[in-house]
């Protein structure tokens, strides 16, 4: 019911609540004005009545009134009460909604029975629900980005690569690298690899091999025998480096190992190798450098989300979409999921209640002791007038009966 059925709901009643005291005021004229001419002992009893039944239709009708505003404006003390106690009111209206609806053991059972995943499941199992969410995750992402300054971005992302490189030390980093192949065995493949290329180089440029070998002989030596010279140096070297591909425990290998794990102990140790890279990384990211490298990879990044964010059908979105079609069929089917954020749900919201309870009686209190004295009172008989004129109704009757009474009484027996 609005504010305008309330109005004319009051209205009547209270129109219903004078016209009876108006009723025991024509009375009470009209039995007075025959009890001067006529001597009928039922005069007195109607007469009675009625006058009685006005006093307590005016009392009653102050003490409702006196509620909510001054009767017949008369500055009367004790008056007016909401208006003048409205503070009051808000405060003792607040502490008893927090101690009587908000404590741990009313709110526990509602809390209980707080079941989420199963509602959010089936709303996200909707395509349409789905586009709802993405588009309006996107346009708030979207306004983010827009609002972003960019220049101060790409210097957060530059002073923060500055502050995570000051502590890396680029020789402990690959002198790992280089132990961690070593563990893996990984450089076997590369002795393989290098020893068959070698070897294959070898056989190729056997005529260059010859060349060499003649241009560093003494001159009375025949040429036969430089070509026969350089044909043992390439088959010596070839087949050398053929054993070192085929034969896994060559021992060239393992003093290849031995050198490359005592160059990875050097690196991490030794402080010439660390002050090295440090001036490659300082050389490297100097500040103009890298305030140039964080605004090239923060536009390249905003570009490439906003590109993503505002096609219909971008990957982002169908990634998004394929996501939120898994989690739906989870939500409905996987309980232990359901458990896990139904729990939460309800730990987090008894937890929040709990420790806001005083913010809710003090929203009630700041509520109504923020509302004007007048306004507060016309909410209030608005709510309870009409019930409130029943007791002006009731006052009326119960006066005039007990008036009748004392008349009997005092007519009868004094």
């Amino acid at each position: 019911m609005n504010d305008e059925a309330k109005r004319i709901q009051l209205r009547k009643y209270k129109a219903f609540a004078t016209g009876l005291f108006l009723l025991m005021a024509v009375i009470f004229i009209v039995m007075t004005i025959l009890q001067k001419t006529n001597n009928s002992h039922w005069i007195g009893y109607v007469r009675a009545f009625s006058e009685a039944a006005m006093v307590g239709a005016l009392a009653d009708w102050f003490a409702v009134t006196a509620l909510f505003r001054r009767p017949m404006g008369l500055p009367i003390p004790h008056t007016n009460l909401i208006e003048n106690s409205k503070q009051r009111l808000g405060d003792n209206l607040g502490s008893f909604v927090v101690n009587n609806f908000l404590s741990p053991q009313n709110i526990r059972p509602y809390i209980q029975k707080l079941k989420v995943s199963n509602f959010v499941g089936e709303w996200l199992a909707k395509e349409k629900n789905q586009v709802i969410l993405i588009n309006n995750l996107s346009d708030i992402v979207l306004d983010i980005l827009n609002k972003l300054d960019d220049s101060a971005v790409s210097h957060f992302i530059s002073k923060k690569v500055s502050e995570m490189t000051d502590d890396i030390q680029l020789n402990k980093i690959l002198g790992n690298g280089i132990n961690y192949i070593l563990e893996k065995n990984d450089h076997q493949r590369i002795i393989t690899n290098l020893s068959k290329q070698i070897k294959d180089y070898v056989l190729e440029n056997d005529e260059m091999i010859q060349k060499r070998v003649s241009e560093g002989s003494y001159t009375f030596i025949p040429k036969f025998v430089d070509n026969k010279i350089a044909e043992k140096i390439a088959s010596g070297l070839s087949g050398f480096f053929k054993e070192i591909e085929e034969d896994p425990e060559h021992e060239i290998r393992a003093l290849i190992t031995q050198k490359i794990h005592e160059f990875s102990m050097d690196l991490k140790e030794d402080p010439k190798w660390n002050e090295e890279f440090r001036n490659i990384k300082n050389g490297l990211l100097k500040n103009d450098k890298l305030d140039e490298y964080s605004n090239d990879i923060w536009v390249s990044i905003k570009k490439t989300l906003m590109n993503e964010l505002q096609e219909e059908e971008s990957s982002l979105k169908k990634y998004l979409s394929k996501n939120l079609d898994e989690f739906s069929q989870n939500l409905k089917t996987d309980e232990n999921l359901q458990n896990k954020i139904d729990h939460w749900v309800r730990v987090t919201a008894y937890k929040y209640i709990l420790k806001n309870t005083h913010q809710f009686g003090n929203l009630i209190s700041s509520t109504v002791g923020n509302w004007k004295g007048k306004e507060l009172s016309e909410k209030l008989e608005l709510e309870v007038g009409k019930d409130l004129q029943f007791i002006r109704v009731n006052g009326t009757l119960v006066g005039g009966l007990v008036g009748l009474i004392i008349y009997t009484v005092a007519h009868f027996f004094l």
